[in-house]
């Protein structure tokens, strides 16, 4: 004979996670489908961004913050309770839902975490916005930053990101990619409060991607690319049609360091198909100038190169210092 009662049956909890990196209200449809068919709906937090659209929807939702204890009962029967999560994901409730479990003295309703909404790739993106409007506002020395003020930190941070490439560090790395960022997001924010030309970091992202698009046709086009080569004569015929340049020097900043500078402007040259000698003036200046033209013929950068050279000088330096270094013991007793 059969004895189960319907209030012996553990019935259901579903706990329901949302991302605040989501509208509210765009939720899947197997949250949608748990939502419709629960026998209550739970949320500790009366203010929680997706309760006027799941009230909007017809979904009644009572503002409540159940014990575990409290919970398990509601779901007795076979009910099935859901619990919209707040955005700490309600701790206290799993840790003594987990507790109730262990103890083996409770028939437990079968537990369920559902996703309602998921970040998509970038979606911290809007937290370092979000955080950055925060501090331009609150910070007595962020609120008072300008472009050119903070134009020393972009050089600063660039360096460092190159430093961290050469040394092979990825934790150094991924900070210092970090960094970077924050000098983007640091002008765009500042950039919102001008007065005569403002702009968004929507307004920098969106501007960044139709480029990447235009000088890709092929990817985003009907052109192919099949090498490397292919596809940097594509992106330097669409840079030359969007610029419109009077001369191949445009465009190359000068408060570069020399090095580069020099590897730039032949590099210009060269792809142009330009026959442009070499000044011939006698100094140290112009020697370096022509080694550098001469490593960009040959496909290196002579920037990278010295700093190369110059980190196994520093190298050397160091293991003299250590030989020098006078030995503890020796000498002193």
């Amino acid at each position: 004979m059969n004895t189960t009662t319907s209030e012996s049956v553990p019935g259901r909890v579903v706990l329901l996670t949302t991302s605040h990196r989501v509208a509210p209200g765009l939720l899947s449809w197997p949250a949608w489908q748990a939502l419709r068919s629960a026998d209550r709906v739970l949320c500790a937090d009366g203010a929680h961004p997706q309760l006027p659209y799941l009230r909007e929807a017809g979904i009644a939702v009572d503002e409540a913050s159940p014990t575990a204890e409290e919970l398990v009962d509601a779901c007795a029967g076979g009910r099935t309770v859901v619990v919209v999560a707040t955005g700490e994901g309600e701790p206290a409730l799993t840790d003594g839902l987990a507790r109730l479990a262990g103890s083996g003295r409770v028939s437990m309703p079968e537990l369920e975490l559902l996703p309602a909404s998921y970040d998509l790739p970038g979606a911290r993106l809007l937290d370092l916005v979000q955080v950055m409007d925060r501090i331009r506002a609150e910070c007595p020395w962020s609120s008072r930053q300008t472009h050119k003020g903070l134009a020393k930190y972009g050089i600063e941070e660039a360096y460092e990101l190159v430093e961290a490439i050469e040394d092979g560090d990825r934790e150094e790395l991924r900070e210092e990619l970090g960094d970077v960022l924050l000098q983007v997001v640091f002008h765009a924010r500042i950039a919102e409060e001008d007065p005569e030309a403002p702009f968004s970091v929507d307004d920098v992202a969106g501007g960044i991607v139709a480029k990447l698009i235009h000088r890709h046709p092929h990817v985003f086009g009907d052109e192919t690319a099949a090498t490397p080569e292919e596809v940097k004569e594509h992106w330097l015929r669409t840079k030359a049609e969007e610029k419109r340049r009077s001369s191949v020097t445009e465009g190359i900043p000068l408060g570069q360091p020399g090095l580069a500078l020099a590897a730039k402007l032949a590099s210009r040259v060269r792809t142009a198909g330009l026959d442009v000698p070499l000044p011939e003036v006698e100094g140290l200046g112009y020697e370096l100038l022509a080694l550098a033209v001469r490593a960009e013929a040959e496909g290196v950068d002579p920037e990278a190169a010295l700093r190369a050279a110059a980190r196994a000088y520093r190298d050397a330096i160091r293991e003299t210092e250590k030989a020098a270094a006078p030995r503890p013991g020796i000498g002193g007793e």
